[in-house]
């Protein structure tokens, strides 16, 4: 079977910072919800697979207007319809791997597996005994949750909700991993960030390592009490559009305590290709109260 391409013209509207310094408000990392109209899904190949189905590629994009992860129901086909035939899609990978990623943003993949042996999962569809149609339609539920991280609350705001799929219009030059952003959105590397109890959080540091990045976190706390500020092991995404990063809750990895009147520095690695360029970090930072989590999406896009 040959590959099928319809071309779709794209517009991408790309904002750039200046690199400022600037202290942001512990309230103001995670963009104020609005009207969602959920995720939407970007055919980005279609081609034959091992099984002499459909193999769909795919690319999600988060058009909720706030942080979010979605991940298509576990264990639920998905439906290629054509006419008034319908197909069961049982192979579906299709989600965020348990990251939240910043609205506006796009990707196709992220890191499955485990946290031992982590591989890169792409996203995408298979329909076995289905044909190509000019009218084919793929029909696919999903799940997504929005804004802040909240440990007691991981599902706070979930919305269950279903992503119809042309088939008709594939996009094989899709740029990564920015669609359309709202000013203010992406932060400059040395933006200080007030965490919780008000300690302030900076990116010290960025260094390519053999395997990935480096950061180191600087932490100074001008409170009465020492204090923890968690950021888990923050993922990125590039211009491949592959989220890198295990998903952990980011609670449960431990950091220094900053003492009181005082300071703490610590480092997280992330395992990134050499070749991977134009990088955000999707960062989580614990605010308000504890293992309540605030986003940032910062640019290391010189790095």
């Amino acid at each position: 079977m040959k590959k099928i391409i319809v071309p779709l013209l794209l517009v991408y509207v790309f904002f750039t910072l200046g690199c400022v310094y600037i202290v942001l408000p512990e309230d103001l990392g995670t963009t104020e919800t609005t009207q969602s109209s959920g995720w939407s899904a970007i055919v980005t190949n279609i081609e034959e697979s091992e099984s002499g189905g459909l193999h769909i590629d795919l690319a999600i994009r988060n058009d909720t207007g706030d942080w979010s992860a979605m991940k298509a129901v576990d264990g639920k086909p998905a439906s290629l319809s054509a006419g008034s035939e319908s197909t069961n899609c049982d192979v579906v990978f299709v989600g965020t791997g348990g990251h939240r990623l910043a609205p506006g943003f796009q990707m196709r993949g992220y890191i499955a597996g485990t946290k031992a042996e982590p591989v890169t999962q792409s996203i995408y569809v298979e329909c076995e005994d289905a044909e190509l149609t000019s009218d084919a339609m793929l029909s696919l539920d999903y799940s997504y949750v929005t804004g802040q991280y909240n440990y007691y609350e991981p599902d706070k705001n979930k919305v269950d909700d279903t992503l119809e799929i042309s088939l008709n219009e594939v996009v094989q030059d899709l740029e990564y991993p920015i669609a359309d952003v709202a000013d203010g959105l992406i932060q400059a590397p040395d933006t200080e960030i007030i965490a919780l109890n008000k300690v302030l959080l900076t990116l010290a540091d960025v260094q390519r390592t053999d395997t990935g990045l480096q950061f180191t976190w600087h932490t100074s706390n001008p409170g009465e009490y020492p204090s923890y500020v968690h950021v888990g092991n923050p993922p990125v995404i590039g211009n491949d559009g592959i989220l890198y990063g295990f998903y952990e809750t980011p609670d449960i990895v431990s950091v220094p305590i900053t003492p009181a009147g005082d300071k703490a520095e610590w480092s997280t690695e992330v395992a990134v290709p050499q070749d991977v360029q134009g990088l955000y970090i999707m960062l989580s930072v614990e605010s308000g109260k504890a293992r309540l989590f605030a986003n940032y999406a910062v640019d290391i896009t010189d790095k």
